[in-house]
C-alpha cells in the first residue's frame, strides 16, 4: 500500500509531517512517499538517525499556504504543471503511482486542487468534508463539514449515500441509520433545505431514520447525520471547542485542592479514556468523500500523532476499498433514479 504524505501542511512543517512518515512506515511496515522540497527532507530524515529508506521523497518545490485565496490559490491548485506539494501528491494518486493522499494543509487548498486535479466520481456534484464523531457508545458520521457551505437538496441525498457506504466499509455496520440534522426530530419540520431533502432520503433506500437534532446524534442514536457544509462546520467547532472547555474545567478543578486532587489521582485511568475519546488527534483525518480518489484532510495543528492517525485512516479506507465502493453505490443510485422516471 502506498500512502502520500504532503510534507508541506501543518501549521509546523515539516517536523511533524518528518517524524508522522518515520513511524507510519515502522508501525504499518510499508513505505511512506513524503512530497515536499527533498533537500531540506532529506536533511531533517538524515537527522532522525532512523532508514530513510522507508520514506521515498519526492521533490516538491512550491505550497499552498494559508496565506493564499482567489485565483492565487486556484491557479497553484489547477495547473498542469504546478508543483506545490498538495498537486504533486494528487498527481501521484491519479496516475495511480499512490492509493492516498493525507495533508494537514489549507483545507480549501486541498479541496480545490483535488477537484481540479482528481475531479468528482461521476454522478457526484459536490464532495463532502466528513469527520467522525465520538458518542454514546460508538462513534457518528457527519457530513458535510464544511465543503460547500450552500447545499441542494440532491448534495444532502449524495452525502447520505457516500456517509452510508463510509460507515458500512470503516466501521462493518450492515444498514447504517442515516438522519439529516434539524432543529425538529418531527418531518416536516426544519428549514427549506431540510424539508425538501427529507422526501428524497425517504426515497433513497438508504435506512433513513428522519430528522435528528443534536442530543439523538450525541446520544448515539443515528450512524450518519448529513447536512449542509455551513451548518455541519458550526457543529463540529462547536463541538472540539466545548469538549476542551470541559476538559479544561475539569483540570483546574481537580487541582483546586487536596481532596479533589487525590480524587482525580483515583480517577485518572476513567478520565484518560474520556481524553483519549475526545482528542481530534486519534481521528486524523477527514475524508474528502465524492472526489476520484482517496484524499484526507487534517487539522493545521496536527502533529506527528495525529498525521499517523490519518495515515491510519487512509489505509483502512484503502483497504476497506472505499472509493470502488461509493462509486458503485452512486451509479446504483443513477439507474435506480432513472428506472424510476420510465416508470
Amino acid at each position: 500500500m502506498r500512502i502520500v504524505l504532503d510534507a508541506m501542511g501543518s501549521d509546523t512543517c515539516p517536523e511533524p509531517e518528518v517524524a508522522a512518515a518515520v513511524e507510519a512506515a515502522r508501525l504499518f511496515g510499508e513505505e511512506i512517499i513524503l512530497v515536499g522540497p527533498a533537500e531540506e527532507l532529506k536533511a531533517r530524515l538524515q537527522s532522525t538517525g532512523t532508514n530513510s529508506a522507508s520514506v521515498r521523497l519526492v521533490d516538491a518545490t512550491d505550497t499552498i499556504s494559508m496565506s493564499d485565496k482567489g485565483m492565487a490559490l486556484a491557479l497553484k491548485a489547477k495547473r498542469r504543471n504546478s508543483k506545490t506539494s498538495m498537486a504533486v501528491g494528487i498527481d501521484l494518486l491519479k496516475s495511480g503511482e499512490a492509493d492516498a493522499f493525507v495533508t494537514a494543509g489549507n483545507t480549501g487548498g486541498a479541496m480545490a486542487t483535488a477537484y481540479f486535479r482528481l475531479e468528482t466520481i461521476p454522478g457526484v456534484e459536490r464532495a463532502g468534508l466528513t469527520a467522525t464523531f465520538p458518542v454514546k457508545n460508538g462513534l457518528c458520521i457527519v457530513l458535510d463539514i464544511g465543503a460547500n457551505p450552500d447545499c441542494k437538496p440532491e448534495h444532502i441525498v449524495q452525502f447520505a449515500i457516500m456517509g452510508s457506504v463510509y460507515a458500512n466499509k470503516t466501521r462493518a455496520i450492515e444498514k447504517p441509520r442515516v438522519a439529516i440534522l434539524s432543529n425538529a426530530e418531527e418531518a416536516g419540520k426544519g428549514n427549506e433545505l431540510v424539508r425538501d431533502t427529507f422526501p428524497l432520503l425517504v426515497k433513497s433506500g438508504l435506512n433513513f431514520i428522519g430528522n435528528v437534532e443534536g442530543k439523538e446524534l450525541f446520544a448515539g442514536e443515528v450512524d450518519v447525520v448529513v447536512t449542509d457544509g455551513f451548518t455541519g462546520n458550526v457543529l463540529l467547532k462547536s463541538t472540539e471547542a466545548v469538549a476542551k472547555f470541559i476538559m479544561d474545567i475539569m483540570k483546574e478543578q481537580l487541582k483546586s485542592n487536596l481532596i479533589s486532587m487525590i480524587g482525580g489521582a483515583l480517577a485518572k485511568p476513567s478520565l484518560t479514556k474520556i481524553k483519549a475519546m475526545l482528542n481530534p488527534d486519534e481521528y486524523g483525518a477527514a475524508p474528502l468523500l465524492g472526489v476520484n480518489g482517496l484524499v484526507f484532510i487534517a487539522h493545521g495543528r496536527s502533529n506527528a500523532h495525529a498525521l499517523v492517525s490519518a495515515i491510519k485512516a487512509a489505509r483502512a479506507s484503502v483497504e476497506a476499498n472505499l472509493l470502488g465502493s461509493i462509486q458503485s453505490a452512486i451509479q446504483d443510485s443513477i439507474q435506480k433514479s432513472q428506472l424510476e422516471v420510465l416508470v
